[in-house]
């Protein structure tokens, strides 16, 4: 059985790029800069910047569907679960960027499991944390967690005056498997969400400036047949 978790360092990622310009990448990386606070955090918490939008695959070309409520149960989620939470949707150049598009075939390539793209729905999230001396950032406030999908993808597009952030897997039962700290743009660890958990330590600022960034996209890989963990076609998710 394959191990259940990927480690991708941020060359092998780049190298599946390799068709992209600078100015292509930079594009990408730079459209977290726009993200709106994500209103469905506890506490009225503003560290967390989101958009989020669901695709397919037609052929090589990669579709984005009719937007929806990002849902997940509260046994996968008891933080924020329950909850429709209606992100905004990524802007219509992110979306259509051929970037995003090669870095989600590079992603389809490296899942450590098997995955029919033609009947497969692909979530992506774009979420900033935010970390300053007055409030400390949560990449993951929900802690040692499950997303509910049947893989995640975790790609570092930025990390500016940040310590802490350190990325955890456990096993089925929570005893530790792997950790590392994502430091380099598109950094990426992949797991199969069903075979492992995950968490990521909080974050503080260096001792450069008062705010550090963590920018990070999550694309969430599910099938789209009733009987699978993931929703229909456009429709809002519930596992």
């Amino acid at each position: 059985m394959l191990r259940p978790y990927v480690h991708l360092p941020a060359d092998t990622v780049r190298g599946a790029l390799a068709e992209h310009s600078e100015r292509e990448l930079k594009s990408l990386t730079e459209s977290w800069a726009g993200l709106p606070v994500d209103r469905f955090m506890k506490d009225a918490a503003t560290y967390r910047r989101r958009r989020y939008s669901a695709f397919r695959f037609a052929g090589n070309s990669l579709v984005r569907t009719v937007h929806g409520a990002f849902r997940q149960s509260t046994e996968v989620n008891p933080l924020h679960g329950g909850v429709a939470r209606e992100f905004a949707p990524m802007e219509e150049e992110t979306a259509r960027s051929g970037v995003l598009r090669s870095l989600v075939l590079a992603l389809l390539d490296e899942l450590p499991g098997d995955f029919d793209r033609a009947a497969g729905s692909i979530g992506v999230h774009q979420i900033r944390i935010l970390a300053s001396r007055d409030e400390t950032g949560l990449p993951a406030p929900e802690g040692i967690h499950e997303d509910g999908h049947h893989f995640v993808a975790q790609v570092l597009m930025r990390r500016d005056n940040v310590v802490g952030g350190e990325s955890r897997l456990y096993d089925r039962e929570r005893e530790p498997l792997f950790r590392t700290t994502l430091l380099e743009p598109f950094e990426t660890i992949i797991i199969d969400d069903r075979r492992v958990f995950h968490g990521v330590s909080p974050i503080e600022p260096g001792p450069e400036l008062s705010i550090g960034v963590r920018d990070m996209m999550l694309v969430d890989f599910m099938p789209l047949t009733p009987g699978g963990r993931g929703p229909s076609d456009g429709a809002a998710r519930q596992p």
